[in-house]
């Protein structure tokens, strides 16, 4: 995702590993946010499981209010929903994402 690792945001592959379902594999990444930075309105194909690991991150999924989640809490983001997340704290902002997607498909499409 080369957008994220040049505007504050580091992403570290962590595991990849095929389903029991034929077409999906599950990806986990950590990923790491400079204060204030912003990863722009994007979506998966597949779901996203989001749990903070460090600091204070603001997410706005399409259709709903934004939500802001510290260390410890978590969040389901449904297949295809354009999302963004902000780090809204004054110190590093971390998650640990998970993804369940269809291989072969890009993990991050943006939007607009």
């Amino acid at each position: 995702m080369a957008w994220g690792q040049s505007s504050g945001i580091k992403r570290t592959d962590l595991q990849q590993h095929n389903l029991s379902v034929p077409g999906r594999e599950v990806v986990q990444v950590r990923v790491d946010f400079a204060p204030g930075v912003l990863a722009p309105n994007h979506s998966h194909h597949g779901e996203e499981i989001v749990s903070v690991i460090e600091g204070l991150l603001e997410y706005q999924l399409e259709g709903n209010p934004p939500v802001t989640l510290s260390a410890g809490e978590v969040l389901f983001i449904p297949t295809g929903t354009v999302h963004s997340a902000k780090n809204v704290g004054s110190g590093n902002a971390a998650e640990l994402a998970t993804y369940f997607v269809e291989k072969g498909k890009p993990l991050v499409e943006p939007s607009d």
